[in-house]
């Protein structure tokens, strides 16, 4: 995907958009924007003819860059976990992360603007905290749902080490392609959560 946004031929024509449209109208063009050039390339006037509005609806949304920047990253956060089924609440094994490698392929921009801003963070110390609060998001949603499929739970540990493999799937395939890969990995994930639940089981049998 190219970056149109300097060219004066291919502007967007301005819209009207309710109040909670146009915020997430504005957060997913931020997204874009990002996905394509970094945040280095993230400015109010990118993301206003992204999303094909007036640069003064990027300002009266968000009021700062760092607030645009830290509401687009909460915002892929959440859309990452309502479709990867990292929390399905069903406690089955077979149902975890299903969604995993169809996330990555049908919106690839969320998963870069994530890795983009833990590279930021290691060079912009002020964006830690926010980076830190929002991963442990993700943490305790496998947490949540790692205690639900196992009988002796999840500690810090295994929650840290389960998700580890999840995320470095999905860079793989944000970088690599190959959905397929992903899909076959996360079956190998889930025969070795059965093996845990075995474990934690008592009987010494294999699922």
């Amino acid at each position: 995907m190219t970056d149109s946004a300097g060219t004066s031929g291919s502007r967007r024509p301005r819209k009207r958009l309710h109040y909670g449209e146009g915020r997430e109208a504005l957060l997913n063009a931020a997204v874009r924007v990002v996905a394509r050039g970094g945040l280095r390339k993230l400015t109010y006037r990118a993301v206003a003819e992204e999303a094909g509005v007036t640069h003064g609806l990027v300002v009266h949304h968000f009021g700062s860059r760092d607030a645009l920047i830290e509401e687009a990253f909460g915002h892929t956060i959440r859309t990452s976990l309502n479709v990867s089924a990292l929390e399905p609440g069903t406690g089955e094994i077979a149902d975890f992360s299903t969604g995993l490698s169809d996330m990555v392929t049908a919106d690839p921009g969320m998963q870069a603007y994530q890795y983009e801003m833990l590279l930021e963070a290691r060079r912009r110390p002020e964006l830690l905290a926010q980076v830190r609060a929002l991963y442990d998001e993700y943490f305790d949603a496998t947490r949540r749902e790692l205690s639900r499929m196992l009988p002796s739970g999840a500690d810090q540990a295994l929650t840290r080490l389960v998700f580890a493999a999840l995320d470095g799937l999905v860079l793989h395939q944000l970088v690599l392609g190959e959905p397929e890969v992903t899909d076959t990995a996360l079956e190998e994930l889930r025969a070795l959560l059965r093996l845990r639940h075995t474990d934690g089981d008592g009987d010494g049998s294999e699922a």
